[in-house]
């Protein structure tokens, strides 16, 4: 198997003082690749301007990340298929709730893929269907979660 890591940095401002909470979550993340990607807490967890709503916050990156595994294996699992994938969109949800902790979780992930094929040949429902399953059952992170994730393919 491998590692995969990320850097992130945070670094306060000297004028915030820090213990009354009165200080920027804005931070980075660097990875790998080169990519700098801005992070912050969710201004729906704490307030701007003391999060930044134009960075990624870790609840929106948990969900992409569901979403981009489901979608790399399905794209593979299609190619392998024989299927001419054109076009794969989603537009995926993470629902804030309480797990059986009562602790505030993301406890369910709701992918809405919508996927346009190429060529003459369409799949049906079916194989649709069972693309979707086996990307889920193959998807990295669906099987680290505890949460739910869903998938819901849209037309």
């Amino acid at each position: 198997m491998s590692d995969h890591a990320a850097r992130l940095l945070w670094q306060r401002d000297p004028a915030e003082p820090f213990v009354d909470q009165r200080y920027s979550r804005r931070h980075t993340w660097h990875f790998d690749g080169g990519a700098v990607v801005p992070g912050s807490s969710s201004p729906s967890v704490v307030r701007p301007p003391f999060s930044d709503p134009g960075a990624v916050d870790p609840e929106e990156a948990l969900v992409a990340a569901a979403s981009s595994c489901h979608l790399l294996w399905f794209l593979s699992l299609a190619a392998d298929a024989g299927w001419c994938v054109d076009r794969y969109e989603d537009e995926a949800v993470g629902h804030m709730g309480r797990d059986e902790r009562g602790r505030a979780a993301i406890t369910r992930i709701v992918l809405r893929p919508r996927v346009r094929f190429g060529g003459r040949s369409q799949p049906d429902e079916a194989t649709l269907a069972r693309l979707h399953h086996d990307a889920h059952d193959a998807c990295f992170i669906a099987n680290s979660l505890r949460s739910e994730i869903v998938c819901e393919p849209r037309p």
